[in-house]
């Protein structure tokens, strides 16, 4: 039952994922969620750690894109310092933004991984678009009110998914088994 929001793998941070295990995963783009995955949602500077990701990616030659529910103005402004593509209003956790963005990059969905911090969007958007996914945790503790009530029914079905699936654990990154 809860199996669409089961992610491919678990990771602590966005920052752990590197550009080899992308590629021995045969992974060749990163799509990913914006508010809590990459920035924290209340503070869109980001850190010296995302910076330094990018760059890590960029010189891999592995294209970062952003993903979001959110409108194309508060995508656009957020991300502009980074200079990442993106998908507006992505309509997450159906696979419409994740579709588009494989369309864009000429990719197919083997070849991306979803990154995001949600079960209930980002991870079940994935999995409806037939694309590898990655749980991380929130970049920080708070959340604004809409994602507060994702995050009550995401901790039942984590409960469920861990009792189904104990291999379900937060790792150092993808090849941490």
């Amino acid at each position: 039952m809860f199996s669409s929001y089961k992610p491919t793998w678990m990771v602590e941070a966005i920052y752990q994922i590197t550009p080899q295990q992308l590629q021995d995963q045969g992974i060749k783009a990163v799509l990913t969620d914006l508010d809590n995955t990459l920035i924290a949602w209340n503070n869109p500077n980001g850190t010296e750690e995302l910076r330094h990701w990018l760059v890590q990616m960029e010189t891999a030659g592995i294209p970062v894109v952003v993903v979001s529910n959110n409108n194309a103005q508060r995508v656009g402004k957020a991300i502009e310092p980074f200079g990442l593509d993106y998908i507006p209003r992505a309509l997450k956790p159906f696979s419409r933004g994740i579709r588009q963005a494989c369309e864009k990059l000429g990719l197919s969905a083997e070849e991306v991984v979803m990154v995001g911090d949600q079960l209930m969007t980002d991870i079940k958007a994935a999995n409806s678009a037939a694309v590898r996914s990655i749980l991380v945790r929130p970049v920080v503790d708070t959340d604004s009110w809409k994602t507060q009530i994702n995050r009550f029914f995401e901790a039942k079905v984590m409960k469920h998914l861990k009792k189904k699936h104990p291999d379900m654990v937060w790792r150092g990154d993808l090849n941490d088994r």
